[in-house]
């Protein structure tokens, strides 16, 4: 029997019997549908998240007054002490730390601003010059404040997007304008390109940024910092830093053994790596919930076979009559099988690739397909088709021509 000749008849058994058919290839639908959308968020969330690393800056590395807790959604939040980091340790790691080519001190607080009339809470980051270059982060409006503004304490600062927007309608009018911190104004030097949330949850456009000295001395007269962002060298061991800079902060605070460390030391790579994990168990879950549904759609075909097998027995038994070979007959209700899970198989995946080109063409999301899971899904739904249909094929090949005459 040919191809075409096995296509003709399996498609009208199953137009003889379509409900039952479309239940049987449901579970398939969704077993692949669920295989591959699971697979495809994870790969899409891992190159979303390596996007938002890229856009915090080359090799940043972050060492932290305080214990950093992160969560499972890859933000973070502060505890303990947060007031005896200084800047001479920031120094200390610059000059200690091997792999540090720059570093920038910080001091973030979330602050009251006003500016035309209007007062909004936004996130003050003081620091130096060299922090657009680590962070990757540049003026888009205006410029940013330099080191002899840094060195005068001058009252200068830079605005983020929708601080500026927020406080004086557009980025462009800002620049020049007074902002006023408690009584304190402010010249506004530049306004920041737009940059949206950083992997912490933080959105960066909602920053003010001003010289570190001026806030520590005009602003807040404090002598400690927040911490300190370092950019590390292509090559730099995440490992090593972390040792080096652990030991050097443990020995300028004086702790024991048995002292937990005050400060936490961070990069990038580390919310992606909880981020993973938090994708992995997703992954896992999800690939249970296809198996699950592959398991169904292999019962439902295994039973809608059954069925086609005994309502067909008068044709099967001509078949044999006229002289049609029992693998004649194995060869066609496998190939049936198969293609009622292929059918569902395809329409999961491609229901899938539907769903990511939509995610992102309208939520913004990176566009990841995975042609070696598509085909994998497929072609593994024709195999669970054919191990279905495996046992009503035998059935039917081994139907007696006599008993069906008889019957």
């Amino acid at each position: 029997m040919t191809p075409a000749l096995n296509l003709r008849i399996a498609m009208s058994s199953l137009a003889a019997h379509k409900w039952r058919a479309i239940l049987a290839m449901l579970g398939v639908f969704l077993g692949a549908l669920a295989f591959t959308g699971v697979q495809h968020v994870s790969k899409i969330m891992v190159r979303q998240a390596e996007m938002e690393t890229e856009k915090l800056g080359p090799n940043l590395y972050a060492v932290m007054a305080g214990s950093v807790r992160f969560r499972r959604s890859g933000s973070v939040s502060l505890k303990g002490n947060s007031r005896n980091f200084t800047v001479s340790d920031a120094q200390a790691l610059l000059h200690g730390v091997p792999s540090v080519m720059e570093g920038a001190p910080f001091v973030s607080v979330t602050m009251q601003v006003r500016g035309e009339g209007k007062a909004l809470t936004a996130k003050l980051l003081a620091t130096l010059p060299n922090y657009q270059d680590i962070r990757s982060f540049y003026p888009e409006q205006g410029r940013f404040f330099n080191d002899a503004e840094v060195e005068a304490r001058a009252k200068v600062c830079v605005l983020g997007q929708s601080v500026a927007k927020r406080l004086f309608g557009t980025p462009d009018k800002a620049v020049g304008k007074l902002v006023y911190l408690y009584r304190a104004s402010f010249r506004v030097v530049g306004v920041m390109e737009a940059k949206g949330r950083d992997l912490s949850g933080e959105d960066q456009d909602e920053y003010l940024l001003m010289p570190l000295t001026t806030y520590l001395r005009r602003v807040s007269n404090q002598t400690w910092v927040s911490g300190v962002y370092l950019r590390l060298s292509s090559d730099a061991g995440l490992d090593m830093v972390k040792r080096s800079a652990t030991a050097i902060m443990r020995e300028r605070h004086s702790l024991t053994d048995g002292e937990d460390d005050d400060f936490s030391t961070m990069s990038p790579k580390d919310t992606i790596k909880l981020q993973r994990q938090a994708l992995d168990l997703m992954t896992t879950l999800g690939a249970i919930t296809s198996s699950i549904s592959f398991a169904v759609g292999g019962l439902g075909i295994l039973s809608i076979m059954i069925l086609v097998v005994r309502s067909r027995r008068v044709e099967i038994g001509i078949r044999r009559a006229v002289g049609g070979r029992r693998r004649d007959i194995v060869r066609q209700f496998l190939f049936e099988s198969g293609l009622m899970a292929g059918v569902g198989g395809a329409f999961g995946v491609g229901l899938t690739v539907v769903l990511v080109v939509a995610a992102s063409s309208f939520a913004g999301l990176p566009l990841v397909i995975e042609p070696a899971s598509l085909v994998l899904t497929l072609v593994g739904s024709c195999l669970l088709g054919v191990l279905a249909g495996a046992y009503p094929a035998w059935q039917a090949a081994n139907i007696q021509i006599l008993d069906v005459l008889k019957s």
